[in-house]
């Protein structure tokens, strides 16, 4: 994690309290990793939502590639009968994904998602992880 990444949980933060009936955020590496989150009970449920959106965007991200001409992924909108979730790519490598109440209006948090990934793009890249030196991606070695 570079110098830019120590600390985005307050970005975050300032989404879920700007946002009326925003649940949590959390920042997620597209490999599904969490990398900053707000408004969740434990690490482990960041880490579980940051999975289920980084399935969601690749999903999607495979749905444009086969059936689109390649387009790329602007929101991925989860409806559920009690909350909404939303995911966006968030940088190269990075995405956003924001869980709300069925009451939230999703214009106003897309917009709001949308100002933040752009005012801080630079800083939410994510490098694709790298072997480390003397690993095999051969389970036999």
């Amino acid at each position: 994690m570079h110098a830019g990444q120590q600390n985005l949980d307050w970005l975050l933060a300032g989404l879920v309290q700007r946002v009326p009936h925003t649940r949590s955020a959390v920042l997620l590496s597209t490999d599904g990793l969490a990398k900053a989150s707000d408004g969740l009970d434990t690490a482990a449920a960041a880490e579980h939502l940051a999975a289920l959106a980084s399935g969601l965007h690749s999903l999607a991200r495979s749905t444009g590639a086969q059936f689109a001409q390649g387009a790329d992924v602007r929101q991925v909108v989860v409806e559920l009968d009690t909350a909404l979730l939303f995911v966006c790519a968030a940088g190269s490598g990075a995405c956003l994904a924001v869980l709300a109440d069925r009451e939230a209006d999703a214009a106003v948090l897309g917009y709001e998602m949308a100002m933040l990934v752009k005012s801080v793009r630079p800083y939410l890249a994510t490098p694709v992880r790298q072997q480390g030196a003397g690993s095999s991606m051969d389970p036999r070695h």
